[in-house]
């Protein structure tokens, strides 16, 4: 029951900070989602018990799915842990939901700099990445090339393309969005 009521609370708060955070009035949110401003404050306020029609108007007006307004406030959630691979070099914190829409967003930090061409494993998959260099340098292996990517500059590329990410002179830090329609296997523990 705490947890119905926890949510119920926070519908209550999302509701009323996605209204003020647009400058709307209570009229002008009661009148996009059809109802009467009092009702409107009831809800807000939590003297009227939320109703899936009323949910469903306010979500439409507020322009957002009923899904993010009624989403549970799991604190599991917050904390996002690193996942190391010692045996690559890498240690990966997914910044994207594995089960959400787009693409996977992902920091890395890189210690594998060997570059010898019978321990690098080039991989390809379809889609497109794109990643910018945080801290260090990176040697991008795109094909037969070798790109020097450093701090704050940025690459783009076809994932069909052989390709691996190496650090180059000491350890280094990438953000990285990849494209989410296949897998993605660098962010795969080895094989």
């Amino acid at each position: 029951m705490k947890q119905e009521d926890d949510l119920d609370k926070t519908v209550r708060m999302r509701i009323r900070s996605l209204r003020k955070s647009r400058g709307w009035s209570l009229d002008a949110l009661a009148q996009r989602a059809l109802m009467s401003p009092s009702n409107l404050s009831r809800i807000e306020t939590g003297a009227r018990t939320l109703s899936l029609h009323q949910l469903t108007s306010l979500a439409r007006a507020l322009n957002i799915s009923l899904d993010q307004l009624t989403e549970s406030d799991d604190a599991a959630d917050v904390v996002i842990r690193p996942q190391q691979d010692e045996h690559r070099g890498l240690t990966t914190w997914l910044l994207s939901r594995a089960d959400g829409p787009g693409s996977t967003v992902a920091k890395m930090r890189i210690t594998d700099e060997s570059l010898d061409p019978g321990s690098v494993r080039l991989g390809v998959h379809p889609g497109r990445e794109w990643f910018t260099v945080l801290s260090g340098t990176v040697m991008l292996l795109l094909g037969s090339r070798a790109i020097r990517v450093e701090t704050g500059h940025a690459a783009e590329f076809s994932t069909m393309t052989p390709h691996a990410v190496k650090a180059h002179g000491g350890p280094a830090e990438i953000l990285c969005i990849l494209d989410r329609e296949r897998r993605h296997p660098h962010l795969d523990p080895p094989e």
